[in-house]
């Protein structure tokens, strides 16, 4: 693993002195929706930069910084952009908020992204609740020498995405009136979009949904022994699936237009989870 202590000590005492002491619940916002940081109550944020060892972001649609607030009487902590190997960043910088999130006392995670549509059945603008993921990233986080304060050398993935979690979220969503579609999301490393070609294979492997990030965080946290819990919005419908061409601009109007929507189901979901 690539964390280095040092650095994970520094930056949880700038997290401490200048943000919040202690949290329950993190949240990874993923491209355009932002809001939900936004509407916390008693909101604090801290930009990236002024975080020792957080790396800047550099994509549309990720604000840079950490946000607390309370939800349903718990605290929460929220990374408002994330970050990705397609900019350049190694493990380090991806893994860090979340290894802060740990440290402060989070026990959940909750990570929601933008996605390309695969299943013939979704369509732009879907909430989909992932059951799973595929990793065809090539790599993975926990490559290196394991760091015996945080997990074991090889973490089970069996409920990655946690089962009771998941039957919260649709219970949430169905007092909500909010439709929540289900399955599998796979990721890869981008930045470009796929091809067609590519798009027909991860529909043969199973997936649902794909796109470039989530899934690092996903096994970092279970690595962690955090339950976790994932939300992807369909931003477009993958190519071969669409006659439109793709467009980050226009996953950001797409997912920004369901910014609300996925604010009062995490919300929802939130005040519904037990304590530790």
């Amino acid at each position: 693993m690539g964390l280095r202590k040092d650095n994970v000590t520094e930056a949880v005492t700038a997290v401490r002195e200048r943000l919040c002491a202690a949290a329950e619940i993190g949240v990874v916002l993923g491209s355009g929706l932002g809001a939900f940081a936004d509407g916390l109550d008693e909101r604090a944020a801290l930009p990236y930069f002024e975080i020792p060892h957080f790396a800047p972001s550099s994509v549309a649609g990720h604000a840079g910084r950490l946000v607390t607030g309370i939800v349903g009487g718990k605290q929460l902590i929220v990374q408002q952009g994330r970050h990705h190997l397609y900019e350049g960043h190694g493990f380090e910088q991806i893994l860090l908020p979340i290894r802060v999130m740990y440290e402060l006392g989070v026990k959940t995670l909750i990570v929601t992204n933008a996605a390309g549509g695969v299943n013939a059945d979704f369509g732009a603008g879907d909430l989909m609740l992932i059951t799973n993921h595929i990793n065809l990233m090539g790599t993975n986080p926990l490559i290196g020498l394991n760091d015996d304060t945080g997990g074991p050398r090889f973490p089970d993935m069996l409920d990655a995405y946690d089962s009771g979690l998941r039957r919260l979220a649709l219970e949430a969503a169905g007092v909500l009136g909010v439709e929540l579609k289900q399955g599998v999301y796979l990721a890869v490393t981008g930045p470009s979009y796929e091809t067609a070609a590519e798009v027909l294979a991860f529909r043969a492997l199973g997936a649902d949904a794909v796109g470039m990030s989530t899934v690092p965080e996903v096994i970092y946290s279970r690595y962690l022994g955090l339950r976790t819990l994932g939300f992807s919005v369909i931003a477009n419908m993958a190519v071969g699936l669409s006659n439109q061409p793709l467009s980050h601009d226009e996953v950001i109007r797409t997912v920004a237009a369901q910014g609300e929507r996925i604010a009062k189901l995490i919300r929802a979901v939130a005040s519904r989870l037990d304590s530790p």
